[in-house]
């Protein structure tokens, strides 16, 4: 027999919970296959025990798959099974990518005698430093709950994405800055080395791109933006050189290079203040709270609610506490009230959820 049952957060809460659950049962009647969020049980197993700990543990379960599955089709925001350790794995190679090119644009820049392309090194320095303290965050975002951090550690890939955001929005004014004054002074550019150097930037920048694109995380959403970044800038450079091998256009480089800062500028900032808010424990955009209050108010004995907030840890995973008063004082009503919210919650990614309920059966409570 098969309940199928919302994706666990890590392959230990499912050992945990399945050892708990059998531990419960007196005897192994219960598997949960993690990779397909099914948890098998026979027709040994005390099904009243089984439901207590998945209600108490707040899994989500049923015996059709569809409610399931819906729910998870529905959700935007949802990630399958390693997706942390696979965000962690394309941030160190993106890291190491643009350590090493910086390195080499150090070496070219100076074989090249081009004070352009030494700049950029400079600028990839602080990239591959933002990026390596993204991996760093991302890495520690991974980490199971614990008794200090009882929610996880996932708070801490938005910071990381906060920190590339303000790395791009300083590096852009920066460059906006020192391009200004080249308006009214072009200088001649190394353009034959610069050709080749911005091939293979191209190159290694567009399969970091690709890499960052693949995940979901607000801090692979940062790090996808310094690449583009990063690949608009090169693209330009390489259109610059085959322009200049022709004309001595050498005012493109200021003009080129403020177009593209303004343009990330333009990228970043709304992503910031996005990412930004997530500290501040709003509502989650794609959450509408007034549409979700009445679902749950549209529950059988549900007279009211208050106290309902909504909340996110990482842009990804949504936390919801809410009071309810319901007109029945029997414990098995209640149980199967928060069922039916958990199941209204749960297309929402609201993977943690704390229901409080007050038993009103005068009706003093409900809602006018």
């Amino acid at each position: 027999m098969i309940y199928y049952i919302n994706p666990l957060q890590s392959e230990n809460d499912a050992e945990y919970l399945e050892e708990t659950i059998n531990q419960k049962q007196k005897g192994k009647y219960v598997e949960i296959d993690y990779e397909n969020n099914q948890l098998h049980f026979s027709d040994k197993t005390d099904l009243d025990a089984l439901h207590k700990v998945l209600d108490f543990t707040k899994v989500i379960y049923s015996d059709s798959q569809d409610v399931i599955h819906s729910a998870e089709d529905d959700d935007d925001h949802s990630h399958s099974h390693g997706s942390g350790d696979l965000a962690e794995r394309n941030t160190k190679i993106v890291f190491f990518l643009n350590a090493g090119f910086a390195i080499a644009e150090f070496i070219f820049g100076y074989l090249f005698n081009s004070v352009a392309l030494l700049s950029d090194a400079v600028h990839d320095t602080g990239d591959a430093l933002s990026i390596g303290l993204a991996w760093l965050f991302q890495k520690l975002s991974n980490k199971d709950a614990d008794e200090e951090y009882t929610f996880g550690y996932k708070r801490y890939s938005p910071l990381g994405a906060i920190i590339t955001s303000v790395v791009l929005i300083l590096g852009s004014v920066f460059m906006i800055f020192n391009s200004i004054p080249v308006l009214f002074n072009p200088t001649p550019i190394n353009y034959q080395g610069l050709f080749w150097m911005a091939i293979i930037a191209i190159a290694i920048k567009g399969y970091a791109m690709r890499l960052m694109g693949k995940g979901s995380s607000k801090n692979e959403e940062m790090l996808n933006l310094h690449m583009l970044e990063d690949i608009l800038g090169w693209l330009a450079v390489l259109a610059m050189s085959i322009i200049l091998n022709f004309t001595d256009w050498y005012i493109l480089d200021p003009i080129v290079s403020i177009i593209i800062a303004g343009y990330i500028l333009y990228e970043t900032i709304p992503r910031f203040i996005e990412t930004t808010k997530i500290f501040f424990e709003t509502t989650p955009d794609n959450i509408d709270l007034k549409k979700l209050a009445q679902e749950i108010l549209s529950i059988d004995q549900v007279n009211n609610l208050s106290h309902f907030h909504v909340w996110t840890f990482d842009g990804e995973e949504n936390i919801a506490n809410v009071t309810i008063s319901v007109a029945s004082s029997e414990v098995k009503d209640h149980e199967q009230i928060k069922k039916d919210i958990r199941e209204i919650l749960f297309p929402y990614n609201l993977t943690h959820s704390t229901i409080e309920i007050i038993v009103d059966e005068k009706g003093i409570l409900s809602k006018q």
